[in-house]
């Protein structure tokens, strides 16, 4: 079972994420727990502040250390063994993806830090966190919302969370290549119609149609992630025939 720690000053942004959809579910079945920790609670002083103006002077407050370094030392003593991976939710962190989302998910244990103001105590990200995330190149009011993304991207790994282990095998970038159309019933709605092929019932072309979908997907909006994998010789040749479609249509 995975253990999933949070340290937030704002618990309650989490009730309804942990409370609903596949990360309920998770839970209810014994894949992961949820621990929501305000680390307000931590703090030593008798106003339970957790920042205050930066040395040097400048705009904005920064969050003390003694709190979150407290905060993690009890999570990780009540956690009794391991090494947890302590993560911090900032613009200056990896980006995130899929890759890092499968690394994550076979720790057994979890630790986010989520800030607010203006930043945090360099001697935080020095000395407690292991590791520094972004999900993105722009910045939001504080790292809550940064944490649930990264949350529900790695609790749906988890063995048996989703049911079918094949779903998020073939999800967009867990093959490299972004996924293939779908489609369900009817098969012509209001003039609309489903391919043929996959009312056919040839499984074997069924799964061609599927690859070609995916690289062609690919290629017209991440052209960039073909760089990054190794295609077989087939893929090569669909990847081929696509290029020239596409060129002939400029």
């Amino acid at each position: 079972m995975m253990k999933i720690d949070v340290l937030t000053l704002f618990p309650e942004m989490f009730t309804g994420i942990f409370g609903s959809s596949i990360l309920k579910k998770a839970r209810e079945q014994g894949a992961v727990t949820y621990n929501i920790v305000n680390f307000r609670d931590y703090a030593e002083n008798k106003h339970k502040t957790v920042d205050d103006y930066p040395y040097g002077g400048g705009a904005g407050m920064v969050l003390k250390p003694q709190p979150i370094f407290d905060a993690v030392s009890d999570l990780k003593e009540k956690a009794g063994s391991g090494s947890p991976r302590v993560i911090l939710l900032c613009p200056q962190g990896k980006t995130f993806n899929q890759k890092m989302a499968e690394e994550l998910a076979g720790e057994e244990h979890l630790i986010f830090v989520c800030g607010h103001y203006e930043g945090y105590d360099e001697r935080i990200r020095k000395y407690l966190i292991t590791d520094e995330i972004s999900i993105g190149d722009y910045v939001l009011t504080g790292g809550e919302l940064a944490a649930m993304v990264v949350i529900d991207s790695v609790v749906r790994l988890l063995p048996g969370v989703l049911g079918n282990e094949e779903s998020h095998r073939k999800d967009s970038f867990s093959t490299g290549l972004l996924e293939h159309p779908h489609y369900t019933r009817p098969a012509d709605f209001r003039g609309m119609k489903v391919p043929d092929v996959l009312l056919s019932g040839n499984h074997r072309l069924i799964e061609e149609w599927r690859e070609k979908e995916s690289i062609k997907r690919t290629l017209e909006r991440r052209p960039d992630l073909l760089e990054k994998i190794e295609l077989t010789e087939q893929q090569k040749k669909w990847l081929e025939e696509l290029r020239k479609e596409k060129k002939s249509l400029e």
